[in-house]
Order: structure tokens, then C-alpha cells, then sequence
């Protein structure tokens, strides 16, 4: 496969376009500092008239000595207001155009600990790879596979032998030297001690370290996923002479380093001061992210300060920041897929012609309004950021006309409607089941609605296959595989699709897996095992100077060295 030697994280990152003009600046508190001092003298003159008209009444004329004294204590007092004014609001001004030290994110997610070699969860792989620890190779918010740990790779051409070459000077945050052996050591310990995703990589067979900058990787069989999985888990690199805490602290090779860490409230990063490299340097020396499950606390902290950037956000609690000249709210391309799932094992779904009558029933369209209109339509089970990729919402346009004849066809009607179960977790709410519903009435089915535990949907639905319908948002990247693996709980059983991913892992080259990544795709698509309700999209709202906040894919990869915050007032 071919290299792409973009940079790292650099793609769809937020790029503030509203940089302070400091001249302007200062030159407006100029103006207001002299304001106040000469509010401040007119005031002090105001005074002195009152003071006069009242010496003015008939009567004994007292001394004026006292009131000389008090004039020019007065006049002094507004002086020193003044030019206190002046210096305070110039050196804010200083400060309003000057870069941040510190920059506070808020995510919804927190890691239960930090040990990512044993610990599950894409909330640790969000906020530590890239950031803390790296990979072989990495992956760029454009969720392709950039230079990493290595500048540069090779491979053969039967697809079994992959040669990295490594940068030069590379160390841990410790100091220790990081180089071939350590590579080979720790994707050798990832196989042996089967840490988490050391599934991903089955057919690599060993790690060898050819020289201090170069190490060979063999496989077993090709397998085309195998530079992008080396950009996640299964290529990180960890000093194989090193001893941290796991759950509480981590030592790696990127630009940040954990300062502390509280998963009930924050994770601190410090800019690494012996980052080996210079392209990635962490550009601000503070990084907090802050946990804020709660949709509430989130906005609070962003309106008050304590976070400059929040992500996600929904559409509905963004539009006012959207409106608000002080903030900026944009919107991510990600992985996440809503997939309405179709139990293939279930006998009222095998007949194809109630699968097919339930795609045109729903209109995708108002489901997407509903949720503010952000998100993408989706026709099929790969999303726009994964090879493979093709428009497939042609396939079944909202068309109810249609649908009713489908199921008429079937034998049902809305007189004499098709009894099915929807189950999913209430972590999605109530509306996407209510609008299914509300729906597939009028085609003929009766849809009843079964909201459960997350936990009990994972026992009833994922492991065991028992259900009619569900719904669910499918997060990973790359995970076609899941349609060419029956026993996965959609029990998805189609031979041709089986025969053309097993080409696309066999591939050497990219375009030749993804070639054969769409034929699959679509003949998915056509089969209707399932709906594509549509593709979340990520929304996020931080404050007007922010730069560098990547915007794909950031519920994954986020990589935080080029963020930077320059306060606008």
C-alpha cells in the first residue's frame, strides 16, 4: 500500500480566523483610560461648584484654605484613578492578545483508568493516543495513515512483509532512548500477553527489530486493515526498560506528559519538555479535559470560562452559541453509525419484501430534523470518513406508496399490521423509537417500543440475538467486518459479501480494498439486513480564539499538540 506523508492531526482542525488586532486594542484603552480621567476631574469640578454655591449663602463668609486642600486632594485621587485606569486596561489589553498558557476542553467521557494495554473504552484511546502515547504509525483526523514513530515504511509486494524506518533522536518523556528494540518489544508483548485489540493484528506473526532504526514486520496471511490497526492500540510503543502506574499515570513518547489525573473530574497534560520531535510540539503547556457527562454542567462551564472548548454538544443546546459572536460551533465528519438492525434469524424478517417495505417507510430526512439537522444520511453500513465509502441513500428513498405495497405483498396492512419489537438501550431516548413508530404505522406495522439498560441490551440483543428490531450507534471505524461474520448478533449470512471482504484484507493496495469494500457494501445495502438511520455527526462549540481543535473525528482521535487559545477580551 502506499505511504501518505501528511501530518498528523493537522486535517479538519479548527482554525481561528478572528486573531485580535493588538494595535487596535491598545490604542481603544488608550482612549479609555483618558475618558476616566477626565470623567474623573469633571466629577471633582462638579463638586467644588456645589461646595461654592454653598459658601455663597448669606451669612458669615468662613476660610477657603480647607477647600483648596480638599480640591487638590480630590484632583490628585482622580489623577492617580486614572492613570491606574489606563496602565490596568492597557496591560488587559496585552493579555487579551497574548496566547493562553492553559487550554481546558470538556468531553463527556472519562476513562475509568489509564492503563490502556489492559483497560477497555475509546475515551482512553481519545485523550492519550497521539497526545501522550505513540504509535508506528498514526492516524490523522482524516482517519488515514500518516508517518508516526516511523517516517517512512515499505511493503512486499505478497503483502507479508512490512519494513519500518524509524525517525531519528526519538526518547520517552523520561529520557530513555526509544528505538527499534522497544518497537519490536512491544508489539512482540502485545501478541504474547494479548492486550487489548491483539485481536486486530491475528495475522502478524512477530515484530524484529533489523537495526536501532529499522524494524520488519511479518504476517501470516495479508491483511490490508494492518497499517490503519497500527495506528491505534496494537502499534503503540512503550519503553520497555520504563516502570509507571497504570491505572493512575502513563509514560510515553509524545508531546504531553500526565500531570495528574482524576477520572470523576480531570485529566491535566504538561507540554513534554523532551519531546524527541518538532512537527508535533505541543503549542500551548497546559491542556485540561475535563469530564462533563452532564449536559448542563457543560454549557455552564463553557459560558462561564472554565472550559474554552466543549464537544459534543447537541444541536438544539449549540444554537445559542451558534448566535453568539463570542463562540464558535462547527461540525465534525466521524464513524458513528445509527443502524436500525434487522434480526435475520427472526422469520417475520426473512422475507425480504417487509426488510425492504421498512427502509422506504422511513424518512430519514425528518429524523435528521429532528435532531437539529446536523447529522448525514447514511444508505449503507460504511460512513464517509472509511474506505470503501459510496453514496447509498438512492438505494431506498422515503417512498410510503411503495412500502404499502411491499407489505401488502407480504400480506399486511395497516387493518391488519405486522406485530414487531423495537429493543434498545435508553441511552438514546424515547424520540427515535417514537418517530419509527409513528412511521411504520401507516405502512402496516405495529411497532412496540422495548427501552432497556444498556447493560441489558449488551446480554439480550448483542450477545444473545434475542430481539426483532434494534437500534444502536456503531462507533468503530473500519468494522465492515461485522456484516461478513454470521454469528455477529445482526446474523448477516451472505456468501458473495463473505468471498469480497476477504479480497479487500488480501489486498495490496488501497484502492483495490476499497474497490472491493463498496461491491460488499452494496450488495449489504440492496439485502436490507438492516437500516442507516443516519451518521452522527459531531457537534462542538468553543470560544472565539480557539485554534487548532480537531474537527473529524474527534470522539477518537484527538490529538491536542497544535491547540492554542488567544483570548479576544
Amino acid at each position: 500500500m502506499t505511504q501518505d506523508n501528511g501530518a498528523h492531526g493537522e486535517a479538519g482542525a479548527t482554525n481561528s480566523t478572528n486573531t485580535p488586532n493588538n494595535a487596535n486594542v491598545a490604542t481603544n484603552t488608550t482612549d479609555g483610560a483618558t475618558n476616566t480621567a477626565n470623567t474623573a476631574t469633571n466629577n471633582a469640578a462638579s463638586t467644588d461648584a456645589s461646595l461654592e454655591g454653598r459658601a455663597k449663602r448669606p451669612g458669615r463668609r468662613p476660610s477657603l484654605g480647607w477647600l483648596w486642600s480638599l480640591i487638590a486632594v480630590i484632583v490628585v485621587a482622580a489623577l492617580v484613578v486614572g492613570v491606574n485606569a489606563y496602565f490596568t486596561r492597557k496591560q488587559d489589553a496585552s493579555a487579551a492578545g497574548k496566547q493562553a498558557d492553559t487550554v481546558a476542553i470538556g468531553l463527556k467521557l472519562a476513562p475509568v483508568n489509564l492503563d490502556i494495554r489492559h483497560q477497555s473504552g475509546s475515551a482512553l484511546e481519545q485523550i492519550l493516543i497521539g497526545n501522550v502515547y505513540e504509535s508506528l504509525v498514526s492516524r490523522g483526523s482524516d482517519n488515514k495513515v500518516h508517518p508516526g514513530l516511523a517516517k517512512s515504511w515499505e511493503i512486499s509486494k505478497d503483502g507479508l512483509t512490512y519494513t519500518f524506518h524509524l525517525n531519528d533522536h526519538m526518547t520517552f518523556s523520561n529520557g530513555d532512548t526509544l528505538d527499534a528494540d522497544d518497537v519490536a518489544w512491544s508489539i512482540n508483548e502485545l501478541k504474547a500477553k494479548q492486550y487489548y485489540n491483539y485481536d486486530q493484528v491475528t495475522n502478524l506473526d512477530k515484530a524484529e527489530a533489523v537495526d536501532a532504526k529499522t524494524v520488519k514486520l511479518t504476517l501470516s496471511a495479508p491483511d490490508s486493515n494492518m497499517l490503519w490497526y497500527l495506528t491505534g492500540r496494537p502499534g503503540l510503543v512503550y519503553d520497555k526498560d520504563g516502570t509507571w502506574d497504570e491505572k493512575t499515570g502513563a509514560l510515553g513518547s509524545g508531546p504531553y506528559t500526565v500531570a495528574s489525573f482524576d477520572p470523576s473530574d480531570k485529566i491535566v497534560f504538561k507540554a513534554n519538555p523532551k519531546y524527541w520531535g518538532t512537527a508535533h510540539k505541543a503549542k500551548t503547556k497546559n491542556v485540561i479535559i475535563r469530564f462533563l457527562p452532564d449536559d448542563n454542567a457543560g454549557i455552564n462551564a463553557l459560558k462561564s470560562g472554565d472550559v474554552q472548548v466543549l464537544s459534543p454538544i447537541t444541536a438544539t443546546l449549540a444554537e445559542p452559541f451558534r448566535k453568539n459572536p463570542d463562540y464558535v460551533v462547527k461540525e465534525g465528519d466521524g464513524s458513528d453509525k445509527f443502524v436500525l438492525a434487522f434480526n435475520m434469524t427472526n422469520a417475520k424478517l426473512a422475507d425480504k419484501r417487509v426488510r425492504q417495505a421498512i427502509r422506504y417507510g422511513i424518512d430519514h430526512k425528518q429524523l435528521i430534523a429532528s435532531r437539529g439537522g446536523v447529522d448525514a444520511a447514511l444508505g449503507g453500513p460504511i460512513p464517509k470518513v472509511d474506505p470503501g465509502y459510496e453514496d447509498l441513500t438512492g438505494l431506498y428513498p422515503h417512498d410510503e406508496a411503495k412500502a404499502k405495497q411491499l407489505m401488502k405483498e407480504a400480506g399486511y396492512s395497516e387493518t391488519n399490521p405486522l406485530q414487531l419489537t423495537l429493543t434498545y438501550a435508553n441511552v438514546y431516548g424515547t424520540e427515535l423509537g417514537d418517530q419509527l413508530k409513528s412511521q411504520l404505522k401507516p405502512i402496516g406495522i405495529d411497532l412496540k417500543i422495548n427501552y432497556v439498560e444498556f447493560s441489558t441490551w449488551l446480554q439480550d440483543v448483542h450477545t444473545n440475538g434475542d430481539y426483532d428490531l434494534s437500534l444502536v450507534d456503531h462507533a468503530e471505524s473500519h468494522d465492515f467486518y461485522k456484516w461478513a461474520t454470521p454469528s455477529y448478533y445482526y446474523h448477516y449470512d451472505n456468501k458473495q459479501v463473505q468471498d469480497l471482504y476477504a479480497k479487500a484484507l488480501a489486498a495490496t493496495s488501497d484502492d483495490e480494498a476499497s474497490k472491493y469494500l463498496a461491491q460488499a457494501a452494496k450488495i449489504v445495502s440492496e439485502d436490507a439486513p438492516a437500516d442507516w438511520l443516519f451518521s452522527w455527526r459531531v457537534e462542538q462549540a468553543y470560544a472565539k480564539g480557539v485554534s487548532g481543535y480537531p474537527e473529524n473525528l474527534s470522539q477518537t482521535v484527538l490529538p491536542l499538540w497544535q491547540v492554542t487559545y488567544t483570548p479576544s477580551k
